[in-house]
């Protein structure tokens, strides 16, 4: 049984180079870039899970008014898709 984990000197290995290669000046800004990047993208994945939000509501929106276009018209709606409602109530327009 070892007192170092394989795990853990990969990870000292990778400390020591990294120093090595752009020297101790140049760490805190790499890991200050990387924190901004995560920021950045957390930032960019909460706007994009709004927008998805918001997409999906209007989406119901339009579903709604067709709907209640086509009951008005007399259509039935069930079991139909959404272009098959919208083509009878074209035919039904016309």
């Amino acid at each position: 049984m070892s007192l170092v984990d394989p795990v853990q000197l990969m990870i000292i290995g990778v400390i020591v180079v990294a120093v090595f290669f752009w020297g101790p000046q140049k760490i805190p800004q790499l890991a200050r870039a990387i924190g901004s990047a995560r920021r950045e993208f957390e930032s960019a994945s909460k706007e994009g899970a709004t927008n998805l939000a918001e997409t999906s509501k209007s989406t119901r929106s339009a579903e709604q008014v067709l709907l209640g276009t086509a009951r008005q018209l007399g259509i039935r709606t069930e079991g139909k898709t959404s272009d098959q409602i919208s083509e009878e109530i074209i035919e039904k327009s016309k």
